[in-house]
């Protein structure tokens, strides 16, 4: 019996893990697991409840989305607890470890941008479109602009620094924008990444432009994506 279960927890511990030196091979028995990225990447822009998680991923299960929390918080790569009174709800948040993986999102997303079969049509949560804007960002095409713009995003309001060609994001209040967009994630990626009319969506009734206007058709262009992979012959 003990032999058995000594073979048993070698064969589940090889399913789990590959065995091998290289810390590629590593970075995979942490978070090479389905889902565990998305979720890392939900949590790049702070806390979220279990709840806030399940919506942002809508193709989850709660059980996966357990295992995968377990599985990440075992490996160190983000934390529970508690927010104070009077929210006093659980949370999960990257350590500042997980933190540091943001510069692997930016590399795999401007790689996988070059993707002749990516569909950008594809839901895009919150997390997804600030990520992108961190990602795509070109200094060269805003070397002379300096502003503050807001974002209205469902039920979450983030505000950029746009100054010595840099960009930073961040959730927060919109006090003090120079421009405010409002509109969901997908209706903002359609006008920075797919070329979409700024004024036809907000004729459409998706879209609310607020502020300096000359300002948003100049920040729509900031973010050129790069360009497709040629298909082998």
């Amino acid at each position: 019996m003990k032999l058995k279960k000594l073979t048993e927890e070698s064969d589940s511990r090889s399913k789990r893990h590959y065995e091998d030196a290289c810390a590629t091979a590593h970075a995979l028995d942490l978070v090479g697991e389905r889902w565990a990225l998305l979720v890392m990447r939900e949590l790049m822009l702070g806390p979220k409840r279990f709840s806030d998680l399940r919506e942002s991923l809508p193709g989850i299960s709660a059980n996966v989305l357990t295992q995968r929390l377990e599985g990440l918080e075992a490996a160190g790569v983000l934390v529970r607890r508690k927010l104070p009174p009077p929210a006093a709800v659980q949370v999960y948040e990257l350590t500042e470890w997980g933190y540091e993986s943001e510069p692997i999102f930016q590399a795999l997303g401007r790689w996988a941008a070059r993707s002749p079969a990516h569909d950008p049509s594809l839901p895009f949560s919150t997390a997804s479109l600030v990520l992108s804007l961190r990602t795509m960002f070109n200094a060269e095409r805003a070397k002379d602009m300096d502003a503050w713009i807001g974002f209205h995003l469902g039920e979450e309001t983030f505000l950029a620094r746009l100054a010595d060609r840099r960009l930073e994001i961040a959730r927060g209040p919109l006090d003090g924008a120079n421009l405010i967009l409002t509109g969901a994630p997908s209706v903002l990626a359609g006008a920075i990444y797919g070329g979409q009319p700024l004024e036809a969506l907000e004729q459409a009734g998706v879209l609310q432009v607020e502020g300096d206007r000359a300002l948003a058709q100049k920040f729509v262009r900031l973010f050129p994506l790069p360009p497709k992979a040629s298909k082998p012959a």
